[in-house]
C-alpha cells in the first residue's frame, strides 16, 4: 500500500531511527520484526538469499506496520534498483559508493526521465499500487523515496564531501567491515587505525550536513553511535534475533 514514507518524516524532524536486517527472506519474521517497533526493516540482497517475488510477500507483511521498508541491492545497478522500487521499497541502500559519479547514477536510478534513467511503469506496478495510486506516486517518489548510499572504502572516505553534495543523495551509511577491508584489516573493528578511519569518516558526513547511518559492531554500541550523531543504527537482523534467542534459551535449559 503506497504511503508517506515514515523514516524520511522522521529524519527530516530531527529524531533518531533503529533499524533491522532482514536476511530470512520470511514474511513472518519481516511482520514480527516490524511489528516490535523498528522504523526501518532492511531486505538484503546484497548478502541476503531472497529474490523480488519473495520481498513482495516480505512488503506486504511490513504495509499494516508503520514501519519503512528499504531494500539494500546487490549493487549500483540501475535494472536492479529499477525493480525493487517498482515492486514498492521506500528506499534503496546502494553498496560501495566511491564517487561522486557513482552517487548520481545511483540518484539517477531511482528517477524518471528527465532527471534520471528510471523505466517508466508508474500506471501498473505495485509501488502506485498497481496504478490505482498512479498519479500520486509519480509526483511524490522523487521526494518520498530515499536514496542512500554506503560508505565502504578509504576512496569514498576521501571523496564523502563531493558524494554528500550529490542532489538527491538523502543519507551516506557507513560499511564498517568493508572499510575496513579496505584497509587491509577486515573484521578488525577494535584496531585503532579501523576506528580512526570511521570517526573520519563521520566527521565529514556530519559536516557535510547528511544524515548519517551505520551498523553497530563490536566494540561500538548502537548507544554510542547515536551519541556520535547516528541518524539511523542497524545493530541486528532478523537472524541474529532468532539465533541469539535460540542460543539463550538452550543455555538456560542445559
Amino acid at each position: 500500500m503506497y504511503k508517506t514514507n515514515a523514516l524520511k518524516e522522521r529524519l527530516r524532524r530531527g529524531e533518531r531511527a533503529i533499524g533491522c536486517w532482514l536476511h530470512m527472506c520470511s514474511p513472518i519474521a519481516a511482520e514480527v520484526v516490524a511489528l516490535a517497533g523498528f522504523d526501518a526493516v532492511i531486505i538484503d540482497h546484497e548478502h541476503g538469499s531472497g529474490d523480488l517475488l519473495n520481498a513482495i510477500s516480505q512488503l506486504q507483511a511490513v504495509s499494516a506496520t508503520p514501519a519503512t521498508t528499504l531494500m539494500r541491492v546487490p549493487w549500483n545497478d540501475p535494472v536492479y534498483i529499477k525493480r525493487a522500487l517498482d515492486i514498492g521499497v521506500e528506499g534503496v541502500i546502494v553498496p560501495s559508493v566511491d564517487t561522486a559519479e557513482q552517487a548520481r547514477a545511483a540518484v539517477a536510478a531511482c528517477r524518471y526521465p528527465p532527471a534520471g534513467v528510471r523505466g517508466a511503469a508508474y500506471g501498473l506496478v505495485r509501488a502506485s499500487d498497481y496504478g490505482f495510486q498512479g498519479d500520486r506516486y509519480f509526483d511524490e517518489q522523487p521526494d518520498n523515496l530515499m536514496v542512500i548510499c554506503q560508505i565502504e572504502s578509504v576512496q569514498a572516505v576521501e571523496n564523502i564531501e563531493t558524494i554528500a553534495a550529490v542532489e538527491g543523495v538523502d543519507m551516506l551509511f557507513v560499511g564498517p567491515f568493508d572499510l575496513s577491508a579496505s584497509m587491509g584489516k577486515l573484521g578488525q573493528m577494535e584496531d585503532p587505525e579501523v576506528v580512526a578511519l570511521r570517526h573520519t569518516a563521520e566527521a565529514r558526513i556530519k559536516d557535510a550536513g547528511q544524515p548519517m547511518g551505520g551498523l553497530a559492531v563490536k566494540g561500538d554500541p548502537p548507544q554510542a553511535m547515536q551519541a556520535r550523531g547516528y541518524d539511523l543504527v542497524t545493530a541486528v537482523s532478523d537472524i541474529v534475533l532468532l539465533r541469539d534467542a535460540a542460543t539463550a534459551h538452550l543455555r538456560s535449559l542445559r
